[in-house]
């Protein structure tokens, strides 16, 4: 049986996604930014939250860790390298290691970049990515903790995934990302194509997640600092992708469009 997802509007554009296994009833979380949203779902489904998996360490992932993990006793996994600031952590994770919801099995993915210790929840049986806040539908996370090209490295691990993989981001930035790319690269018809469809999906107050991660590599600048046509279009014609990537991250950092 299929994994069943459900995807929790939080706070003012956070998201949290349950992850549950038919086969056995356990049932996870990624990242709290706030547990009532969360609580009601799991009353609506019939759910028991078993799992609390943490992508990072920042209070509008974690703030609502300790009313979940009291009211359901679910063990909390996060990454080894933010512990001492993930509440109630049980299971300290680096990479490569397994998490396991139910029968549903999957591997975390060092993903540094936005924080230090960030990591990402690779479902592969099910082409499932809970990416936090490294990669977002047609953006990225903020190098907060990192220099740009550390999460150009996570961002290029997660490009090598398979393209039909479903990437759950931790926000609703969707709309503002694609003004910013279009700006960029504007002649892109699959970025022109995925902004039309998020525009859609908002205008009905529907989540711009899950994307797909092969859409992602042909509209997403920030994909794209590979790309010998971007580093054109930046004005830094035969620069290293790190440099590409950075130049793309500071643009997107001031841009007000």
């Amino acid at each position: 049986m299929p994994a069943e997802i459900r995807i929790i509007p939080c706070l003012d554009d956070n998201y949290a996604v349950l992850l549950h296994d038919p086969v056995t009833e356990a049932t996870a979380v990624i990242d709290v930014p706030e547990p009532t949203p969360v609580i009601a779902a799991l009353e609506k489904e019939g759910w028991n939250l078993t799992h609390i998996l943490v992508t990072h360490h920042h209070q509008d992932h974690v703030q609502g860790v300790p009313t979940l993990k009291a009211r359901y006793g679910a063990t909390v996994v996060g990454p080894k390298a933010e512990a001492a600031t993930i509440p109630g952590l049980d299971v300290a994770v680096v990479d490569g290691d397994p998490v396991a919801v139910g029968s549903l099995v999957g591997r975390v993915l060092e993903t540094p970049g936005h924080t230090a210790g960030h990591v990402s929840y690779w479902f592969e049986g099910e082409h499932l990515l809970f990416a936090g806040d490294t990669l977002f539908t047609l953006g990225c996370g903020r190098p907060l903790e990192c220099d740009p090209p550390v999460l150009w490295a996570s961002l290029q691990r997660l490009k090598t995934l398979p393209t039909d993989t479903q990437v759950f981001s931790g926000h609703e930035y969707t709309l503002s990302n694609a003004r910013f790319a279009l700006s960029v690269d504007p002649g892109n018809t699959a970025l022109k194509a995925q902004a039309q469809t998020a525009e859609a999906k908002r205008a009905r107050n529907e989540p711009t997640i899950p994307s797909a991660l092969g859409d992602e590599i042909a509209a997403n600048p920030f994909l794209r600092a590979d790309d010998p046509a971007m580093a054109e279009m930046m004005g830094v014609d035969g620069a290293d992708p790190g440099a590409v990537f950075t130049e793309l991250r500071a643009r997107k950092s001031v841009f007000r469009g």
